[in-house]
């Protein structure tokens, strides 16, 4: 089987998924949108004027099954070629966007696809067609729990005090470093504030591990799968309740998700106090990439008319 994989830019979970499905034998050839991504900024219609081409360059150039649209952005680029089917990955910042034309892209995209997965119960309670339910997976070999010592001299922290992890570039106005700040600094605990950006993703969960606590401050995810990763690794969460952070850890004790920053104060004031990592890496299941990897495997060959069983990770139907 040979996929071609569209997506604006690649981002770690996308990659893991690339390579869970390659595992299974599927030949992957990735497209990424012209131009570049940095924080808060957006390519230019140009780069997205260059992208359709590139597109049907790709598919002249070898024998593609079908093509997958990562993203609700490039999903009407693989619309766009009528020879191949189509499924669609919406990713959450798509189909649950502040611009109602990307909404209406994502929505408008999913009902012409041959098939549609969104990752979260949020998004597949927004999503008004049907679709199949697979959530984004962990390396769970990368991120796992390890000693906190032993962590902290991996990277060079020589600290004895308790550390929130900010995981995100703190310029970055979404994810809202300044709240991050007033909540530890309001907290009647002894707490240090560090974040971590620019770190290559097979080190971050050295970073984890280190910490105490996970502090998401975040106006708004599609994800995050740092939450995920976090839950990997058993590491306390504490974060406003975005994306699928509250479906994430909901059965995981020492975790606070709240918009209310009393609360989320409490939440890193306990967790310095009892002084115990989370149970994600014994609650949490489906994390694995295998299982994603299963599940798409799956359906691209239901799609394609081969018969293969449907996972029971993977729930199809309108408002699941």
């Amino acid at each position: 089987m040979k996929v071609l994989q569209l997506v604006t830019s690649p981002r770690p979970f996308f990659d893991q998924q690339v390579s869970a499905l390659e595992a299974r034998g599927v030949d992957c050839t990735v497209c990424s949108v012209p131009g570049a991504h940095r924080g808060d900024s957006t390519r230019s219609p140009t780069d997205y004027l260059r992208f359709y081409p590139k597109i049907r360059s790709t598919l002249r150039s070898g024998e593609y099954d079908l093509v997958h649209a990562n993203y609700g952005l490039v999903a009407p680029f693989a619309l766009a070629q009528r020879t191949r089917p189509v499924v669609v990955t919406l990713w959450g910042t798509d189909l649950m966007s502040e611009q109602s034309w990307l909404r209406s892209l994502s929505q408008y995209s999913a009902r012409h696809a041959a098939a549609t997965v969104v990752p979260t119960r949020t998004m597949s309670r927004a999503l008004e067609t049907d679709h199949e339910l697979i959530p984004f997976g962990v390396d769970t070999e990368l991120f796992r729990p390890m000693p906190k010592a032993e962590a902290r001299d991996r990277i060079g922290w020589d600290t004895d005090r308790p550390i929130a992890l900010f995981p995100y570039d703190s310029s970055r106005a979404v994810k809202d470093y300044p709240r991050a700040r007033r909540l530890v600094d309001r907290a009647a605990v002894d707490l240090e504030l560090r974040t971590v950006t620019g770190v290559d993703h097979d080190k971050i969960p050295d970073y984890m591990n280190a910490s105490d606590v996970l502090l998401v401050t975040s106006k708004r995810e599609s994800g995050p799968m740092v939450v995920k990763e976090a839950a990997a690794c058993s590491l306390p969460v504490v974060s406003t309740d975005v994306g699928f952070v509250r479906e994430t850890i909901e059965h995981v004790q020492n975790c606070v998700v709240s918009d209310d920053d009393d609360a989320l104060i409490g939440g890193l004031e306990a967790v310095v106090e009892s002084d115990s990592r989370a149970n994600g890496r014994e609650t949490i299941d489906g994390l694995g990439i295998e299982a994603l990897g299963a599940d798409l495997h799956g359906l691209y060959r239901r799609v394609l008319g081969r018969d293969e069983p449907t996972s029971h990770r993977t729930e199809a139907g309108h408002g699941v």
